[in-house]
């Protein structure tokens, strides 16, 4: 007879490289939402100041931004992570029914190693940040672009990075909420219990 598993003890759930690539980009996503809101909210550009180093900071570590992720393909746990992320199935179905009907109850949400949820931030985020990347570069050669281009750049890049300012605090929250998430995140380990009851489709 098979012993139960031990369901206190600890697995792996993300590798050193992997935690590396999101603490990363969390300080640059950080440094771009701030200097943002230095240029934009005229009570922070007043106690801030030095408006050019800000723009130079905003600029620069939005370049910045797809670096970590790109670096971080060289890890083969980070590449087996973002299939993961790409791939929607019918249980990621079934946990959006569930969690749009406020379902708490966990057998109504299955989820593999990342939930629907998860994927979904997980590819509006990188869209969105391509999308900034794209229109601030035309924000910052004006002598490439028509004015027309520059106006709808600035309009979309304004609007949007409201947006995910809007959307990173909703993440933060969830990340506040569940403490064993953030454990996975900074210590790369999770407990099996959690796990099993999380992500029950999760085989780790």
């Amino acid at each position: 007879m098979t012993p139960p598993a031990d369901t206190t003890a600890a697995v792996r759930r993300f590798s050193r490289a992997e935690r590396w690539v999101h603490r990363t980009t969390a300080v640059l996503m950080g440094v771009c939402v701030l200097t943002a809101a230095c240029l934009y909210v005229p009570q922070l550009a007043e106690l801030v100041g030095r408006r050019a180093l800000v723009v130079t900071l905003h600029e620069w570590a939005g370049l910045a931004l797809p670096v970590p992720v790109l670096a971080g393909l060289a890890s083969r746990a980070l590449r087996a992570d973002l299939r993961r992320l790409n791939r929607f199935g019918p249980h990621d179905r079934t946990w959006l029914r569930a969690a749009l009907h406020r379902d708490k109850r966990h057998a109504s949400r299955p989820a593999g190693k990342f939930n629907a949820g998860q994927k979904i931030y997980a590819a509006w985020i990188a869209g969105a940040t391509l999308v900034m990347l794209g229109t601030g570069l035309i924000m910052w050669f004006t002598h490439l672009t028509p004015l027309v281009w520059r106006t709808s750049a600035t309009f979309v890049h304004d609007w949007l990075a409201l947006t995910i300012g809007i959307v990173l605090a909703g993440h933060i929250g969830m990340a506040l909420a569940d403490p064993e998430s953030r454990r996975g995140m900074r210590t790369g380990t999770v407990s099996r219990e959690w796990a099993n009851r999380e992500h029950t489709l999760w085989r780790p």
